[in-house]
């Protein structure tokens, strides 16, 4: 004889615990070669397990001792009380919490009760050779029904062949049709929307017994009924159908949950898209105009979002409707219902909309900021539906970030834009014979302020003095360092200092003030002489060489390099002398033209240079602007330094 064989299993207090529990039972039985009695076993452990999920509420306890020719299993839950056998008596109904008990008594070769301090539980033995099952337990001393075959019964047991709750349940309702003796039976469910029939079988003709229409124990506001026709003869019908509602009832939870974490995934999905697209915009109207077409049609029939300016005044921002045919009447209507788009804008909770809408409004909150309302409407139940206000409510937080995003966004642009306007020359000076063009790109979308700079400085009626930069890095501290080195250079050269000492002057207010930050500066003193030539001395600190463009297209490096300001104490700024003929022009440029990358590869002195060579004889304005063009147009990518183009043309 072989030792037995224990397994022990905890169940949850759900509906997955008889199917855990069965598996558990078949595992075992094929592992000790009981298979006789395996349709028995199922049967009552699914029954024991069912009722203490459904009656104790609690987690369950299923033991399994398998010996050579039997099975025990002990099948415990943890709510104190009694387990007190309900036979009925000849000729009555068996009260609903009996049934388990009276199956066990019929199946079982013996059985019992445990009661515990936590507790209490049933425990029953199934034998392996037939006949033998209940010869060994003292018969019971009051009279039970003749009860159907212990086959008949596990045909309530669902086959495995069907998925969908129709499938599922028509095979159950046919099985106890044929059971019972029935003449047909339907489940009906309304889900909230109205009654409909899930699965019917045979002919549901005249009254249905009152004793056979079983309502189901199913999650509100669903409600589920179980109507069986016939049958009325066999004494078992009434048992059998509400075992049969108790599966039915299994199986309609399960569809139900099914469905809600069907749904739950499908809105999380549709959130987390929601959010990517409104991360992608950080311009505030494309924000306001795209929210609507994210909730219409899938949240409602129509939408609308009203934004919110510094007085708190509401304007109509955007709006969609399924139907574009009625949004002019959807928009005449939102015009009186500004009462409540008021109310909402003082309040977190969601305000509903009466006829002609039939809708909703929630404020648009962000950072404690009331930004607007989306209001949302689609049918008469619209706001009711608690799972999709849900939903709409979560698309406004988001929404609201994403505006209150976009604002700050648009701010900071603003502010950028016009601190780099501060230490750029509002318009370049016009003279005589001598022509000024200039280009200024920053990079990204400007909402930083680059080191990159220009300038010029009047110094008399023939003599002017051009100023090109790059101060290392980007944003305000950049930008400080710019306009430090832009008014020091026009105090500096106003005030008659030689172009050395005004370099040496700029490097020393660098390493004293520039924290950290150096700058290459490019310094041109342009002289008008009378007979139309321009005079040019080149002071290159660190700064890339000009390129001469001479009227006939041939193209040079002008001046030599020097030291870059702010890292040294003592530079090398080489002085370069240079004669501009009528139709020649000088370009500047900062690194962000000749470092423009597409892929590896970059734009380059000499792609430069062949461009240039191009447009000898155009006035300066233009050549700026076509190399600006070619440079942008070198890479699809957005520049990633800022690009300062500079023209001096003699036009003598």
């Amino acid at each position: 004889m072989n030792a037995p064989t224990v397994r022990r299993i905890r169940l949850p207090a759900d509906h997955s615990s008889p199917g855990l529990a069965r598996e558990a039972i078949r595992t075992i039985v094929h592992e000790r070669d009981l298979g006789g009695i395996l349709d028995e076993a199922l049967l009552l452990v699914t029954e024991l397990t069912t009722n203490s999920v459904v009656h104790a509420g609690t987690e369950v306890d299923v033991e399994i001792t398998a010996a050579d020719n039997s099975l025990t299993v002990t099948v415990l839950d943890f709510k104190p009380g009694t387990v007190v056998p309900n036979i009925p008596a000849p000729g009555t109904d068996l009260d609903e919490r009996g049934r388990g008990l009276l199956l066990v008594d019929q199946l079982a070769s013996s059985w019992g009760t445990l009661h515990f301090g936590g507790g209490k539980g049933v425990w029953f033995r199934l034998d392996k050779k037939p006949g033998t099952v209940g010869s060994d337990r003292t018969p019971p001393s009051f009279e039970i029904p003749v009860a159907p075959a212990p086959e008949a019964l596990s045909a309530l047991g669902w086959s495995g062949t069907g998925t969908s709750l129709t499938e599922v349940s028509e095979e159950l309702l046919q099985r106890l049709v044929g059971v019972i003796g029935g003449t047909g039976a339907a489940l009906t469910l309304d889900e909230g929307d109205g009654p409909h029939t899930v699965a019917a079988v045979g002919r549901l003709t005249g009254t249905v017994d009152s004793g056979l229409r079983v309502p189901l124990r199913v999650t509100k506001p669903w409600r589920a009924e179980l109507l069986v026709a016939g049958g009325g003869g066999n004494p078992y019908a009434r048992p059998l159908t509400s075992l049969a509602a108790d599966r039915l009832m299994l199986l309609i939870e399960n569809h139900r949950l099914r469905r809600t974490d069907s749904e739950r995934r499908t809105w999380l999905t549709f959130l987390a898209d929601a959010s990517e697209l409104l991360a992608q915009s950080l311009d505030v109207e494309l924000t306001l105009a795209l929210i609507p077409r994210l909730v219409v049609p899938r949240l409602g029939t129509w939408c609308a979002i009203h934004a919110a300016d510094a007085g708190g005044e509401l304007r109509l921002a955007a709006a969609a409707h399924a139907d574009e045919s009625m949004l002019t009447g959807l928009l005449d209507s939102l015009t009186h219902a500004a009462p409540q788009l008021k109310e909402a804008m003082g309040t977190d909770a969601v305000v509903p909309l009466g006829p002609p809408l039939e809708g909703y409004v929630l404020a648009l909150i962000a950072r404690g900021q009331h930004l607007g309302t989306l209001t949302v409407g689609g049918g008469g139940d619209t706001w009711q539906r608690s799972e999709e206000v849900a939903v709409v409510e979560d698309v406004a937080r988001r929404a609201a970030l994403a505006i209150d995003n976009a604002n700050i966004h648009a701010e900071r642009r603003s502010i950028a834009q016009t601190l780099q306007r501060s230490l750029l020359p509002p318009q370049l000076p016009k003279a005589e014979g001598v022509e000024f063009g200039a280009e200024y790109v920053p990079t990204g979308e400007g909402v930083d302020v680059g080191g990159d700079f220009y300038d010029v400085v009047p110094l008399s009626g023939r003599r002017w003095l051009v100023v090109v930069g790059d101060v290392s890095g980007k944003g305000v501290q950049a930008a400080t360092v710019t306009g430090l080195v832009r008014d020091v250079t026009r105090v500096l050269v106003r005030d008659g200092r030689p172009m050395p000492e005004t370099l040496k002057r700029i490097n020393e207010t660098l390493l004293e003030r520039g924290a950290g930050r150096f700058c290459t500066l490019c310094l041109a003193e342009i002289l008008r002489r009378p007979d139309g030539t321009l005079d040019v001395a080149l002071h290159l600190a660190g700064h890339d060489q000009p390129v001469l463009l001479r009227s006939d297209g041939s193209t040079e490096l002008a001046g030599r390099c020097g030291t870059a300001l702010g890292l040294l104490d003592t530079i090398n700024t080489p002085r370069t002398q240079i004669t501009l003929q009528p139709g020649d022009t000088l370009i500047f440029y900062t690194d962000g033209v000749t470092e423009r990358r597409r892929g590896a590869e970059l734009f380059g002195v000499d792609r430069l240079r062949k461009e240039a060579a191009l447009l000898a004889g155009f006035p300066a304005d233009v050549v700026v602007a076509r190399l600006r063009a070619t440079t942008l147009g070198f890479s699809a990518e957005a520049p990633r330094d800022d690009i300062a183009i500079f023209a001096v043309r003699n036009d003598s």
